[in-house]
């Protein structure tokens, strides 16, 4: 089996995740990382014997690197992933793809010029609960899909204290891009309208200039409606560091998830209590598990295989078009149609 060789550019904590990811991957080496702070690209490289660099552009320059993760924050991604598609780089992207949708356009018209893999890294449609719904939805078992609730909010941690450039994106972005992914692929539709609500105040309150949260109303070609929550101020005595939920009601049935409160495991301790993550990224035995590793471990089968991604740069276009969209509809205070 010939080895593919691995560029991560950015070592927040979801890049070390798929340093992680492709060290326990047969057939994967991690050959390089690269970060603007070259001290943490030394320390994340030094756990894979890999090398670092302080500018991404020298990664790609690297022949080892067959592939790369871009794992950098929201909206620094367009000029990376460009440069990466130039360099003949087969990349998996971390979302969003990019945060207009001009810039989208120019990254996929750079990748099909360069004929190099592009996957979006929209690993929700690897978790099994959603799978098991998508799956119910494709064989008709609850009829035609009518409406859809889906929550995805994190603990006001997150924006405050895990991510430094929280008031460089939204919450909308962060995980909303997630979310609307996860419904277009649920029900196999695509939106047509979209009408947006945010709320400002705790977070600006804080310092930290992004909303509070997004109500989403998708409306999609079918006829059926998505309302999406997104909040980043779930106090921090929740559960979990994500709440996760989805409803999906057909004309025969319907389908409830709760990947947060599903009391699979509890975990008391004199100091805290919550339930521990068993989808997203638990690690096992030393090895990388979770549906967030097998979008992962998808993207190297597609290099290897040549194969197209089950998530096309397409797919994270039109998210970034939906998000835009919303937005718009936010500042008009009215509904928006895409075209």
């Amino acid at each position: 089996m010939k080895t593919i060789g691995m560029g991560i550019i950015g070592t927040g904590g979801w890049g070390a995740m798929h340093a992680r990811t492709y060290a326990t991957t047969p057939g994967v080496s991690v050959r390089a990382v690269a970060d603007m702070a070259k001290a943490r690209a030394e320390e994340l490289a030094g756990a894979y014997g890999a090398k670092a660099y302080g500018d991404y552009r020298d990664l790609l320059a690297d022949p080892d690197v067959e592939a790369v993760s871009v794992v950098t924050p929201d909206f620094a991604h367009e000029e990376i992933l460009i440069d990466a598609a130039k360099a003949g780089k087969h990349i998996l992207a971390e979302k969003p793809l990019a945060m207009t949708v001009e810039a989208c356009e120019r990254i996929v018209a750079e990748a099909d010029r360069a004929g190099v893999l592009l996957m979006v890294d929209f690993h929700a449609r690897w978790s099994p609960p959603l799978c098991k719904m998508h799956e119910a939805v494709r064989k008709g078992e609850i009829g035609e899909p009518r409406h859809v609730y889906y929550r995805l909010n994190d603990r006001i941690y997150v924006p405050t204290e895990m991510l430094s450039w929280a008031g460089g994106t939204t919450v909308l972005w962060f995980v909303g891009s997630h979310a609307i992914d996860t419904v277009r692929w649920l029900l196999g539709d695509e939106v047509c309208r979209v009408y947006g609500i945010s709320r400002s105040g705790l977070l600006s309150g804080r310092g930290i200039n992004t909303p509070d949260f997004y109500f989403s109303t998708l409306e999609f070609r079918s006829g059926a409606v998505a309302v999406i929550e997104n909040s980043w101020i779930l106090p921090n005595s929740a559960p979990n560091l994500v709440d996760v939920k989805c409803e999906l009601v057909g004309t025969k049935g319907a389908l409830y998830m709760d990947a947060t409160h599903n009391r699979a495991l509890e975990k008391y301790t004199e100091s805290d209590a919550g339930y521990p993550d068993l989808f997203v990224m638990p690690t096992i035995h030393g090895r990388q598990q979770g549906f967030a590793a097998e979008s992962i471990r998808h993207f190297v089968e597609c290099v290897r295989e040549g194969k197209t991604p089950m998530v096309t740069g397409a797919d994270g276009a039109i998210a970034t078009k939906i998000i835009c969209a919303l937005e718009e509809s936010i500042l008009a205070g009215k509904p928006v149609e895409l075209k």
